[in-house]
């Protein structure tokens, strides 16, 4: 009977011991498994974007400027033709700037193609024709702003035509091709050409420009004052212009 106090009591120490010792263990995983908290993020700035004006900077106060275009031409390479030549080439123009509105302009053109013929009995048809232009004059820059300008222009000077070229008789019997196809002699007669530009700009120094014009010529047949008569005809151009630093 002396024996049970003493094993319940050691049985009481022994749990009290191992309740001890768990209690912590237990405290320490429960702590472990608590989430922890986020913390706040700084959001990111949106981007930012830098809008340029590439017409910002067009100023009419360049001294100098030069066009490249590609050109038509339309021509009588006769006075009694029925049948006109439509030609293509080029056309070169360079203008120097005296005052904002005025300036000087020259021009040289070359345009090239085939020309219906007067009607024959030895089957000239369709021979090669050319025109070269070279003229100078004013010119005068009207309503303009960043975006674009209308120039007017008045050129006198002289156009080759090379009608001969391509004739060749094609039998002993036709002594005069030229007069068989009823077109002029070759020569250099007076040119006036007559309009202007219509520019769109691109930069402070690129143009995008079309130039629509008329051309009036005064060809002749036997080099003289035998059989003359003054062609106004129309001419187109696209192209781009450059204006250079330089300003006055």
């Amino acid at each position: 009977m002396m024996r049970l106090p003493v094993s319940l009591s050691s049985f009481v120490a022994v749990a009290a011991f191992v309740v001890c010792t768990c209690a912590p263990v237990s405290a320490q995983e429960s702590s472990s498994q608590t989430p922890q908290t986020q913390q706040p993020t700084t959001p990111q700035p949106a981007p930012t974007y830098v809008v340029v004006d590439p017409l910002a900077l067009v100023r009419y106060d360049n001294r100098y400027d030069i066009t490249v275009s590609m050109a038509y031409d339309h021509i009588k390479a006769g006075p009694n033709l029925l049948q006109g030549a439509n030609l293509g080439g080029l056309n070169f123009e360079a203008s120097y700037w005296l005052t904002k509105h005025w300036g000087l302009e020259g021009t040289g053109r070359a345009y090239v193609g085939t020309s219906g013929a007067a009607p024959n009995a030895v089957n000239i048809d369709g021979p090669f024709v050319a025109q070269y232009l070279f003229a100078a004059g004013p010119e005068w820059l009207g309503p303009h702003n960043k975006h674009g300008d209308l120039i007017a222009h008045v050129l006198v000077g002289g156009a080759y035509g090379d009608f001969q070229k391509d004739l060749r008789s094609p039998t002993p019997v036709d002594p005069d091709p030229v007069a068989t196809a009823g077109f002029y002699n070759n020569q250099v007669a007076l040119a006036v050409i007559m309009g202007g530009h219509f520019d769109l700009n691109r930069s402070e120094h690129w143009v995008f420009r079309l130039t629509p014009d008329a051309v009036l010529t005064d060809y002749g047949i036997n080099y003289g004052a035998k059989n003359k008569q003054i062609d106004i005809n129309a001419a187109f151009s696209v192209g781009v212009e450059y204006k250079f630093k330089r300003k006055r």
